[in-house]
């Protein structure tokens, strides 16, 4: 049995239980707009050699824990290191994101395509997993991620991001279905054994990120990301020292499917910036904790629009003491001042405890 954590506030509103305030972490908390992060990008010389050497890793993911007291820590990675670890060849070009020299067009390649094992391909990550829970000492959790299995297909068969527009994926999608199902089948198995071993490797909550799934009809979101993203929630691991391990959905434009990713089995779904919060608890009932939602842009603003805007968002979602993580419906701007993002975070501690107490 391990020791308890100092703070496990994120991890009880995680599972709707009881809190004292609302926990806050952001995504793309460890990132460009950090001075430090830039250093130690620099140092590493690449992003994906910062992300494959597990000290410089650890030492990205625990910058803004240094910072700003944020209730947990997400590990640096990226989510396409699953399908890198496939044997795509994932690079980055200057000004362009993301690239796959090797994307996936023929069928034979398709019926191929296996789940790596994460212990031999991704074992960087774990490590990295391992260092910085030895190096939080219990302080706080640690979220482990990845893709879901649609969103990491969108890059894997455009090749990058594609403009947003998948025109190779969507084509595929009406005329192959059967092999982008292919794709989606084993990208689920891969993705659920990633996050398992990052689990098994110190992360104490597992999110899944659907950048994409939004850029489907309905009903192909639910034949070709939610079926998918429920088969990798499904076969996570739900308990470790003792301990139930949350998992958070995040569905970026997902507001219209708020119902059935609610009832795909993980215990909280992340919101963009366009959902209404309140709304949203209204129409999830108690089935869910949710996370979210501030627009990333906020933190742009002035200090005093910030802490306006962070109350707006708690106001939002309403009273009560169970189900909120606060955070952005985005990541964080590269052109976010550090100091924002501090005032954003004493904000809504303050908010919510000085909530709480009435």
């Amino acid at each position: 049995m391990t020791q308890p954590l100092r703070n496990d506030t994120l991890l009880r509103a995680l599972l709707r239980e009881p809190t004292e305030y609302t926990p806050v972490w952001l995504m793309r908390q460890a990132g460009r707009y950090l001075p430090e992060y830039v250093e130690t990008r620099a140092r590493a010389g690449s992003f994906m050699r910062l992300c494959k050497t597990p000290a410089l890793a650890c030492e990205a993911t625990l910058q803004p824990l240094a910072r700003f007291r944020l209730d947990a820590a997400i590990l640096f990675s990226d989510i396409l290191t699953v399908p890198d670890a496939m044997g795509l060849g994932l690079y980055f070009a200057e000004n362009e994101g993301p690239r796959f020299e090797r994307p996936l067009r023929e069928e034979w390649a398709i019926r191929d395509l296996e789940a790596p094992d994460p212990w031999e391909h991704l074992r960087y990550v774990m490590d990295a997993a391992a260092e910085v829970r030895r190096a939080l000492a219990d302080a706080a959790p640690l979220i482990g991620f990845a893709g879901s299995p649609f969103t990491l297909a969108c890059y894997m068969v455009e090749g990058g991001a594609g403009g947003g527009e998948f025109r190779h994926l969507k084509t595929m999608l009406y005329d192959r279905p059967d092999l982008l199902h292919r794709i989606l089948a084993v990208n689920a198995e891969a993705v659920a054994r990633s996050l398992n071993a990052q689990i098994e490797s110190g992360a104490q909550a597992a999110m899944l990120f659907d950048t994409w799934g939004g850029s489907l009809t309905g009903p192909a979101f639910r034949e070709f990301s939610l079926m998918y993203i429920q088969q990798v929630v499904a076969n996570l691991i739900r308990e470790k020292d003792g301990r139930r391990v949350p998992t958070i959905v995040f569905v970026k434009g997902g507001g219209a499917w708020l119902e059935a990713i609610a009832d795909c089995g993980c215990d909280a779904v992340g919101l963009d910036w366009t959902a209404d919060l309140g709304a949203a608890r209204a129409r999830v009932g108690g089935r869910v904790a949710l996370q979210g939602n501030l627009d990333p842009s906020a933190l742009l603003a002035s200090p005093e629009a910030i802490v306006r805007e962070a109350r707006a968002v708690l106001d939002a979602f309403g009273p009560g003491d169970t189900g909120h993580v606060f955070n952005l419906g985005h990541g964080v701007s590269r052109f976010t001042p550090p100091e924002h993002v501090g005032a954003l975070v004493d904000a809504v501690h303050e908010y919510s405890r000085a909530g709480r107490a009435k």
